[in-house]
Formats: C-alpha cells, structure tokens, sequence
C-alpha cells in the first residue's frame, strides 16, 4: 500500500516536510521554560518568512532552518555547536530532504548564534542572513527582555549587580564560560544586534525595538537606585 504523504515519485513534498518538521519541533521544545520554547521558534520562522519575501532566498530552505534553528541549540547540550546541524540532519535525512539543502539549513543553524561581542557570526549566503535576522528580531524589543530574564533564571543568574562589569568576550569559548548577571547580557548581546543585522528590513524594524530596550535598562536602573 502507497504512503498517501509521499508524491507519485515517492519524494515526500516540500509542504509535507514542513507539516512535520513543525510537528517535530513542537513535540521538541512545548514545555522549554528558557525562552527557547515552540514560542520563539513561530516567531522566529515568521520574522525570517516576513524578511525573507523582500529577498531573493529560496522560501523552503528559510522556514525549514527558521524551524529547526534551536532544536538542538549548544547552550543546553554541554556548548555543543554540532549539536544542533546533528540533529537537524538527521531528522531532515529521514524525511528525504535533497541533500543540497540539509547541508544548507546545517550551515545556517552551526553559523547563526551570537559568539561573543568580537567573534564574526557571517552567514555564507541571503537565506542565512534572513533566518539569523529572524532570530535576533525575537531576541530584541519586549520580548527579547523576558527572554533574557526567563534564560537567567533558568539559569540561576543574579538578576543584577553592580559590582559586576560587563564583559566583550573576544572570543566563543569566553562567552560560553560567561556567568554573568542577567542586565549585563544586554550589553554583552543584546545592544549589540541592531548593528549586526543583515538586511533593511529586519533593521527598521529593530530599530524601534532596540529603543524600547534602553528605555528599560534606564527605568531598571532608575528603579534600582531609587530615583524613580
């Protein structure tokens, strides 16, 4: 009996693969309590969809790294940047994804997190850019800050002190041993996004966004030293 999900060439459609990557994930990540939930990777996918149709990128390989980008992301798995294309391929290997674009959604999800404020995170191509653009819009604005402040508790980090400087880590593996407190991560990553954005459209729209969170860290701080 045919498999009514495959095609007349038995090839699973691109549709197909979507339905279920999308599945996969949410079966993945629902009950993530970090910020890195089903949430972030809807709004991840439809930032990049948003961006991406003001581009010339091939839509499918966007929304599937959009999707994908944090199903196996290194801060959760020991600092594992493998971690992620790893598990990505084989989940695509096994729904019969053309081999071009596993390696090309591999490559976006190994190149698409922040490093540290002195490491390069280029994408090597327009469909890269977008995804990556995607995924910081989401990690800017309102809900970049309860993103931060949702990781940090995860984590178990100080929601603040002063005493404590932030750091421009120079290099991936001194922003991995990072432990810094939870307002120093907005200088550390979080300020330093808008500037690192690949194309005008995610740039306008940070733009507002990225003036929310100063305003934030100003009326914190206020707040913090009683002034306000």
């Amino acid at each position: 009996m045919s498999d009514p999900a495959m095609s007349e060439k038995g090839k699973t459609t691109e549709a197909e693969v979507l339905k279920r990557t999308e599945e996969y994930v949410r079966s993945k990540l629902s009950a993530d309590p970090t910020g890195h939930d089903w949430f972030h990777i809807e709004r991840v996918r439809n930032n990049a969809l948003l961006v991406g149709r003001g581009e010339r990128v091939d839509l499918f390989v966007v929304e599937l790294a959009a999707l994908l980008h944090d199903i196996a992301d290194w801060k959760f798995h020991g600092g594992d940047i493998e971690a992620g294309p790893r598990t990505a391929r084989a989940w695509l290997e096994s729904q019969q994804v053309d081999e071009a674009v596993i390696d090309h959604v591999s490559d976006i999800i190994r190149t698409i997190s922040f490093k540290g404020a002195g490491v390069v995170s280029e994408m090597k191509t327009t469909e890269g850019m977008v995804v990556q653009d995607g995924d910081r819009l989401d990690a800017i604005g309102a809900i970049g800050i309860a993103r931060t402040f949702a990781y940090g508790g995860h984590k178990g980090r100080l929601m603040y002190d002063p005493a404590v400087a932030p750091e421009l880590h120079a290099t991936f593996e001194q922003y991995k041993a990072s432990q810094g407190h939870t307002i120093n991560h907005f200088y550390e990553k979080l300020l330093l996004l808008k500037d690192r954005l690949n194309t005008d459209t995610a740039k306008r729209i940070a733009a507002k966004r990225h003036e929310f969170m100063e305003q934030f860290l100003q009326q914190f701080l206020a707040e913090w030293n009683g002034k306000a």
